[in-house]
């Protein structure tokens, strides 16, 4: 699980590059990420697919596609540390 933290993680800075501090508000509200920010720590705690779906799906409801292609690109320095049968459907 430690792959989808890392990918959680790196989603949640480049989103808050874009958007501020509501990527880390909106990224509190995923079940089964726990996100203590200020440490710069993100934990996965249940299906990492799942929980990386859930977190891209957060963004894509306020902010649209373009959100979800900066996951995207945020996430692709990691992809290849996923199994393709667990990889996150909205990161394929």
């Amino acid at each position: 699980m430690e792959v989808y933290s890392e990918i959680a993680q790196r989603i949640i800075k480049q989103q808050e590059t874009i958007i501020g501090p509501v990527a880390i508000e909106q990224a509190m509200h995923v079940p089964n990420l726990d996100v203590d920010w200020d440490n710069k720590k993100v934990t996965v705690k249940a299906d990492g697919a799942k929980v990386i779906d859930r977190l891209v799906g957060q963004y894509k409801r306020l902010f649209g596609n373009i959100s979800v292609e900066v996951c995207r690109e945020a996430a692709e320095p990691l992809m290849d540390k996923v199994p393709k049968e667990h990889m996150p459907k909205s990161l394929a």
